[in-house]
């Protein structure tokens, strides 16, 4: 594929990935240690997916609407670290003063929402506004596979298809609705649910980041030209129970999956000390946050 110009360093996509994850990994922790205010979903595993398609928009006026497992989409975006961990704690210095949780933030352009399908809508409404305005901003909504048993999601497709509105559905497919296989969920053929409105689709492999950012860096151009939506689906694997410990899979197959680490896949052709730094620079971060809000 055709590399763009300015394309982001698996240098820097490390470095992003990594943070994610290290902080994800906090937050099960402090979850553990009953130190935040109601429950908290991680996307451990799923890094890539969040900071490939996010560098790929402009993050200055595109609009981002995310989900109960939103955390990565949120530090991909460019949110504090120390307003996300305050947030989860419900404490008053959190980006939402401790309204909103881990599942209901909001920080300039970037939303999410913790009810399975209910954010779909809004973002086509989002959409229809900015074109409308003519502000040539797209808007990119994050979704799992899970979500498409709700029938929102497909009103809102077909209203977007209807509408040729400016979004970008990108679709983490896990391949799991908590610890429910998607076998056992959706009949038929998941890669084509948004063919019968004639919106394009588009596959990926989740774990690869300079893939996805080149996927959607392809994609969000041609929205904002033609100003009509797509559908993105990216393969990956979460490693992480749904929320807590709640994880019926089979423990082999998560190991086997974690063959695919996005963060080992990152780190094979870099400088292993370069490894150690960053995580050793994330550790000092989140631990001086810790002590900040008394939680160390």
């Amino acid at each position: 594929m055709e590399k763009h110009a300015h394309m982001p360093t698996r240098e820097s996509f490390l470095e992003k990935c990594m943070l994610i994850r290290q902080v994800e990994e906090t937050l099960l922790h402090m979850f553990s240690q009953g130190l935040l205010s109601g429950t908290v979903h991680t996307c451990i595993g799923q890094e890539a997916c969040a900071v490939g398609t996010i560098t790929a928009l402009d993050t200055e006026k595109d609009i981002i609407f995310s989900n109960h497992r939103g955390h990565g989409h949120f530090l991909a975006y460019g949110g504090d670290v120390k307003g996300l961990l305050a947030e989860a704690m419900g404490r008053s210095s959190g980006i939402c003063q401790g309204r909103g949780g881990s599942q209901h933030l909001q920080f300039r352009n970037f939303y999410t929402n913790g009810i399975q399908g209910a954010s779909v809508p809004i973002v086509v409404g989002m959409a229809f506004a900015e074109l409308q305005k003519k502000t040539d901003a797209i808007c990119m909504q994050f979704l799992g596979d899970g979500t498409f048993g709700e029938g929102s999601v497909y009103e809102s497709l077909n209203l977007a298809a209807l509408w040729q509105v400016p979004v970008l559905f990108v679709v983490e497919n896990n391949f799991y609705a908590q610890s429910t296989p998607r076998a056992k969920q959706h009949a038929g053929d998941f890669y084509a649910r948004a063919a019968p409105f004639g919106i394009p689709i588009h596959r990926g492999d989740g774990m690869v980041a300079m893939e996805v950012y080149e996927k959607a860096k392809d994609i969000t151009d041609r929205i904002r030209a033609r100003k009509s939506p797509e559908v993105l689906i990216l393969d990956t694997y979460r490693f992480s129970p749904h929320s807590k410990g709640d994880d019926f899979r089979d423990k082999a197959e998560i190991d086997n999956q974690r063959l695919r680490d996005p963060i080992a896949l990152l780190s094979q052709s870099v400088d292993q000390s370069l490894v150690r730094s960053i995580a050793a620079k994330n550790t000092k971060l989140i631990g001086s946050i810790l002590r900040d809000l008394g939680a160390a």
